[in-house]
């Protein structure tokens, strides 16, 4: 009943035709047949709905032959072909007449209240009406004030300033960010510089950051080099995925590059002597290590 109503009061008021419905679980959605739905229209359709449930308007149902004329004024998408017997027709006094099989109140006061929560694009020229009707608009507001007072208790302020000081906190959290991209940055020229001062370099550069990204392990590589040194540089949790970086002469790493890949169970593309990519088994980090020093070992030349 709160559907029927619903679709029949925005049909009246604004020529939304509705096209299809769902009853979910936590709430419910109408299809209206129209681009677009402003906040005012909601704001109007929700206060006719609700002034129809407190007017106490009876709804009945009643059975009519197929062929009776007055089939043909009731709302509905129609017949099927091979619909049997007489048609079922539930109706609101004095707003709505509607083929429908299912189970409906006697009185649209019995729905208590309709809370319709906004609109969400549809399909093609269509818009979701989002609701809530009885028990699941208490329900609703009972969630929303658990929720209110979780939010009292964390932000230490009240409800009308949890929205403020959301905002702060994703604002300082947005600056701890940007310090920490630049202290990854600044770590990351040290690490270069700190194996560039080596009296003698090692033709391995291996390093695991947990805390890293990306960008972190471009900077090392830029900043050795990667024309003699060939860098296996990783990211991330040490026990699940993460990011790696092969860098070095070109032609070891277009040779080693999916081999690392294929160790750590991920995926990756290079080229001009940097290959790097996403791996899934970043506990495997030691064979690559393994791999690579067994690779240096083969090339030198006093193997």
């Amino acid at each position: 009943a709160g559907q029927h109503l619903i679709t029949a009061i925005a049909d009246q008021m604004f020529g939304f035709k509705t096209t299809s419905w769902e009853l979910g679980r936590q709430r419910s959605v109408i299809e209206l047949d129209t681009p677009s739905v402003t906040a005012e229209q909601i704001e109007a359709l929700e206060r006719s709905v609700n002034e129809k449930i407190r007017e106490r308007i009876p709804v009945t149902v009643r059975e009519l032959a197929a062929d009776d004329p007055e089939v043909e004024r009731v709302r509905s998408r129609g017949l099927p072909d091979d619909h049997a017997g007489p048609v079922r027709v539930v109706s609101i006094e004095g707003i709505d007449d509607n083929m429908c099989c299912g189970t409906h109140v006697s009185n649209l006061s019995d729905l208590q209240v309709i809370k319709l929560l906004g609109t969400e694009k549809g399909k093609k020229n269509k818009m979701n009406l989002v609701f809530l009707a009885g028990n699941r608009v208490l329900k609703s507001i009972e969630q929303s004030h658990s929720t209110e007072k979780a939010l009292t208790s964390l932000l230490k302020n009240g409800p009308s300033e949890h929205v403020e000081a959301v905002k702060r906190l994703q604002s300082s959290v947005k600056q701890l960010q940007k310090n920490n991209l630049n202290l990854l940055r600044d770590m990351a020229v040290l690490v270069a510089r700190d194996f560039k001062s080596q009296p003698v370099r090692s033709e391995l550069f291996v390093l695991h950051r947990k805390e890293g990204d990306s960008e972190f392990m471009n900077i090392i590589a830029n900043e050795i080099g990667t024309e003699e040194t060939l860098l296996f540089l990783t990211v991330g949790d040490e026990k699940e995925a993460g990011l790696f970086l092969l860098a070095g002469p070109a032609e070891a790493v277009e040779k080693l590059g999916p081999r690392v890949a294929e160790l750590l169970e991920g995926k990756g593309a290079g080229k001009r002597g940097r290959f790097q990519g996403k791996a899934a088994r970043m506990s495997r980090r030691g064979e690559v290590q393994t791999l690579l020093q067994d690779f240096i070992r083969h090339r030198s030349p006093e193997a």
